[in-house]
C-alpha cells in the first residue's frame, strides 16, 4: 500500500468510484451510450485505474478491496473506510446521473434469472479480482505498465459476454448505484451481493494457493 495519507486514499477512491458508477448509470441504465456502454464503462474504469492506482491502490470496488485484504495487500484499518466510501461515491454517481444528468428518463429495471444471473456475477467477479491480485499487487509484475488496461478489459469482456444476464455489475458499488437509480430492486440485490462477494474471496485463495 502507498504511503498517502488515509484522507488522500479515501478521496481517490471516492473520485473514482464516483466516475465509474456516474459511467454505468448513464451509459447503461440511462442509455446516452446505447450499444457501446461497455466501452465507455471500461474506458472510465482504465483512466480512474492510472489516476489513483499508485495512491489508494484504486480498488474502486468493495470486493475487490475484500480480495486484496485476504491476499495481504491492504491494511485491515483500510478496510471499513474504503468500502464505505466506494457505497457512498457509488450512491452520489446514481443520483447525479439520474437528477441531474439524465433528468426524467425511463429507468428499465433488470430482470435476472437467478441462476445464471448469479453465476455470471461469480465468475467475472472472480475474474476481475484474480486479474488485479496478479497484475497490481504481485511481487513478479511490479511495476508493469498495463495493468489499468487489463483490467478494464475483464469489466469489458463481462459486460459484453454476460451483460444480458445479470447486468455485469461485478461491484457491490456498482449494485448499490443501480439500486439507487432504480434499474435493480433492493429484493434482487443478493444476486449481485453474494457471488460478488464470493468471487472475490475465491480469487484471494486462488492467488494464494498459485505461491505455495
Amino acid at each position: 500500500m502507498s504511503n498517502f495519507s488515509t484522507r488522500a486514499k479515501l478521496t481517490t477512491e471516492f473520485i473514482g468510484t464516483l466516475f465509474l458508477s456516474l459511467a454505468v448509470c448513464t451509459a447503461a441504465v440511462l442509455g446516452t451510450a446505447e450499444a457501446h456502454a461497455p466501452f465507455a464503462i471500461a474506458s472510465t474504469l482504465m483512466v480512474m485505474i492510472y489516476a489513483g492506482g499508485h495512491i489508494s491502490g484504486a480498488h474502486y470496488n468493495p470486493a475487490v478491496t475484500v480480495s486484496i485484504y485476504l491476499r495481504g495487500a491492504c491494511e485491515k484499518s483500510d478496510l471499513a473506510p474504503y468500502i464505505a466510501t466506494q457505497l457512498a461515491a457509488s450512491t452520489i454517481g446514481a443520483l447525479i446521473a439520474v437528477n441531474v444528468l439524465v433528468p426524467e428518463s425511463d429507468v428499465e429495471r433488470l430482470v435476472l434469472e437467478t441462476g445464471p444471473a448469479f453465476t455470471a456475477e461469480l465468475l467475472f467477479t472472480f475474474a476481475l479480482a484474480y486479474v488485479i491480485l496478479n497484475v497490481a499487487t504481485s511481487e513478479t509484475t511490479e511495476g508493469n505498465g498495463f495493468y489499468g488496461a487489463a483490467i478494464a478489459l475483464v469489466v469489458l469482456a463481462g459486460a459484453l459476454s454476460v451483460g444480458s444476464i445479470s447486468g455485469a455489475s461485478f461491484n457491490p458499488a456498482v449494485t448499490v448505484a443501480l439500486i439507487a437509480s432504480d434499474a435493480l430492486s433492493v429484493e434482487d440485490s443478493w444476486i449481485h451481493f453474494i457471488p460478488q462477494l464470493v468471487g472475490g474471496c475465491l480469487a484471494a485463495l486462488a492467488f494464494k494457493a498459485q505461491r505455495v
